[in-house]
C-alpha cells in the first residue's frame, strides 16, 4: 500500500555473533519503551538484541496524522527489513501488545526468518476470541477519553499518557509515576510528538488472513494476570492452540514491562531461545 520505502530507525545491544533477538513493541510506541537496561540485561544472556522504532514513532519516518499511506501489512514486512539491516538471516522474534501480533505475523509469512516466537500481552491471530473477556470497563474509559485529546497539545498528551501508565500498571507492584512520566517526556521529545503515532489506530490489514494455529517455530506466551487491555484468557487462548507453547504469567502483571518482573521475563525468554 505505502509507496515509499520508510526509515525504520534501530538499535542493538550485544555481540552480533550471539543468538539475534528483535523486539517489537505496540501500538504508539518506540523502540524506548523496550527499555535500555531491559535490553542490556537481556544481552548479557548471550542474545544480540535488536530494537526499532515502528513506522510513525520515535525516529522513523512519520506520516501525517489521520490518514496514513501504509497498511498493517507493511508494519509487517518492516521488522524483516530491520533483520536485513543487521545482516540477520534468522531471529528469535519477540513482540508486545501489537507488536505481539506483528510477531505472529512476521512467524507466519517470513518461518524461514524465525527460529522462536514470544509473544507478550498480547491475542491470538486468526482464532475466535469473541469468548474471552474484553478490556476492563475501567480501561476502556479511559481509552474513550483518548478520543477528546488534542495529540497536538503537548501538556494534553502528557497528561493522558502518563493517566495511561498508570491505567495499564501491575496491581502487585508499586506504580513510579516520576518513572513513568520521565519515559513519557523522553519519548514524546525524541519523537517530536505523539500525533503521527496515532495513526497506528487507523491501519487497515492490507495482507492475507493467517492463524497462529499454522506457526512452525515454539512460541513462548508472557502475560500480566492483571492486564486491562488483553486479560490473561487472550494469552492462555493463545498458548492453547499452539502445539509447542509455554505459558509464563506474571503475577499482578499489567500490559506493561515492570522493572520488578524483568528478571522473570528475561529469564523465561533466555531460556525460549
Amino acid at each position: 500500500m505505502s509507496t515509499q520505502r520508510p526509515k525504520i530507525v534501530s538499535q542493538t545491544f550485544g555481540d552480533p555473533a550471539d543468538q539475534a533477538i528483535l523486539l517489537i513493541m505496540g501500538a504508539m510506541a518506540s523502540m524506548q519503551w523496550w527499555p535500555e537496561d531491559f535490553c542490556r540485561q537481556l544481552a548479557g544472556r548471550g542474545r544480540f538484541v535488536i530494537r526499532y522504532d515502528n513506522r510513525d514513532t520515535g525516529l522513523s519516518t512519520k506520516y501525517a496524522p489521520g490518514a496514513p499511506p501504509y497498511a498493517f501489512e507493511d508494519m509487517v514486512d518492516d521488522a524483516v527489513r530491520v533483520l536485513d539491516d543487521h545482516d540477520v538471516a534468522e531471529a528469535h522474534v519477540a513482540g508486545m501488545s501489537m507488536g505481539g501480533i506483528i510477531a505472529q505475523n512476521v512467524a507466519l509469512k517470513y518461518p524461514e526468518r524465525v527460529s522462536a516466537l514470544t509473544v507478550i500481552s498480547s491475542s491470538p491471530l486468526g482464532v475466535d476470541t469473541s469468548g474471552l473477556p474484553g478490556m476492563t470497563e475501567a480501561y476502556g474509559k479511559h481509552a474513550a477519553e483518548g478520543g477528546d485529546v488534542d495529540w497536538a497539545d503537548r501538556t494534553q498528551v502528557l497528561a493522558y499518557m502518563a493517566k495511561d501508565a498508570r491505567a495499564l500498571a501491575s496491581t502487585l507492584h508499586p506504580f513510579d509515576a516520576e518513572q513513568a512520566r520521565a519515559l513519557i517526556e523522553a519519548d514524546y521529545e525524541r519523537s517530536g510528538g505523539l500525533a503521527s503515532a496515532a495513526n497506528h489506530f487507523a491501519l487497515k490489514g492490507g495482507g492475507p488472513k493467517r492463524s497462529i494455529r499454522d506457526i512452525a517455530v515454539p512460541l513462548l506466551v508472557i502475560h500480566g494476570t492483571s492486564d486491562p487491555i488483553f486479560p490473561v484468557e487472550h494469552g492462555a487462548a493463545l498458548a492453547n492452540v499452539v502445539p509447542v507453547a509455554r505459558l509464563v504469567e506474571i503475577e499482578g502483571g499489567g500490559h506493561e514491562l515492570h522493572p520488578d518482573d524483568w528478571r522473570q521475563i528475561i529469564d523465561a525468554i533466555a531460556m525460549h531461545g
